[in-house]
């Protein structure tokens, strides 16, 4: 049983966009993917600094227009990136993305097409960014520790644990003033480290933006998934567009269960796990929740061909109700 992965907010470098534009049509595909988000994609994707990609209203769109062309050329090697994903992507066993990712995610799944995943997520990153400027916030990785140790800081700090990533990871979020009382008395044993975000993600914080984008929600038409897609509420896997949609937008101020994820796809019995780019943060994750997987990162086109060897041996195994297909 094979899963594509899509990363979240944090994991975009400068320039990790480059290598992609050398593949025939992805130039063009991005040309029309900036056109709807009014942003300059190709630029911040190869060019920019660290400090501009770090903005929310461009990494969100950047790192969902990336994550759709790997998974176009992991899907289809043979083809350049089209405004719709291949037909291959019903090979694939299961679907997850790291908040942010779930986007990309929902439009490999079917449930919304390549250029409406792009106009919403732009919508989305406009949105959380003000909502972030209202106050001075932002999210702190806690590595390791007792998880109730931990969990207790976070409460004593008044933050909230954002993001469960399991394996030992939980993401704290609030505002400038809370962050430094953790600092300052961080739980036994764990490290603090500081995210490349720009504000207090999947909070109370990001309220304003909810209603926002869920206005922008309200004009789409949302397929049912062709794939098994899973949701960062809670895991589940869900069969149905809409609720998906409702779920993306309602995520925005809810706590990302990332470890929930994990144990779902454990249960499901996955054998292989591919990481889109900008990849590595959740394969780093799964080499510790899901041991004896195989694991690939896909950072740049040189491996494509390991994800189609990863394929051909491990996708196709189960059909979205998770019968096992025939024939």
């Amino acid at each position: 049983m094979l899963v594509i992965v899509a990363p979240g907010q944090g994991a975009q470098v400068p320039g990790f966009l480059s290598p992609w534009l050398e593949l025939p049509g992805v130039a063009e595909q991005f040309a029309a993917w900036s056109e709807v988000s009014g942003l300059d994609l190709v630029r911040y994707g190869t060019t920019a600094d660290a400090e501009e990609i770090r903005d929310t209203a461009v990494a969100q769109p950047l790192l969902v227009g990336a994550g759709l062309v790997a998974a176009s050329a992991v899907l289809s090697p043979l083809s350049a990136p089209s405004p719709a994903l291949p037909a291959e992507a019903s090979l694939v066993d299961a679907v997850a993305g790291h908040s942010v990712g779930e986007f990309t995610a929902a439009a490999i799944a079917g449930v919304l097409s390549p250029r409406d995943a792009m106009a919403l997520v732009a919508e989305r990153g406009r949105g959380m960014a003000d909502a972030a400027a209202r106050t001075g916030t932002g999210m702190t990785a806690v590595l390791g520790g007792d998880r109730d140790e931990v969990l207790a800081a976070l409460a004593a700090a008044g933050l909230t644990p954002a993001n469960d990533n399991g394996s030992g990871q939980i993401v704290a979020a609030g505002t400038t003033e809370q962050l430094a009382v953790l600092a300052e008395n961080p739980p036994a044993r764990a490290r603090l480290r500081p995210l490349a975000v720009a504000g207090a993600f999947h909070t109370e914080h990001m309220a304003p933006a909810v209603e926002r984008v869920r206005a922008t929600a309200a004009a789409l038409s949302p397929s049912d998934p062709t794939v098994r897609l899973l949701s960062n509420a809670d895991g589940a896997v869900v069969d149905s567009g809409a609720e998906y949609l409702e779920r993306l937008v309602s995520q925005i101020s809810s706590p990302v269960r990332w470890d929930s994820c994990t144990r779902t796809l454990a249960d499901l019995g996955v054998t292989a796990l591919i990481e889109l780019t900008p990849a590595g943060t959740l394969t780093g994750l799964a080499k510790r929740a899901l041991r004896g997987v195989e694991l690939l990162a896909v950072k740049t086109p040189d491996d494509l061909d390991r994800a189609g060897a990863l394929i051909k041996e491990h996708a196709g195994v189960l059909s979205p109700s998770g019968t096992d297909q025939e024939g």
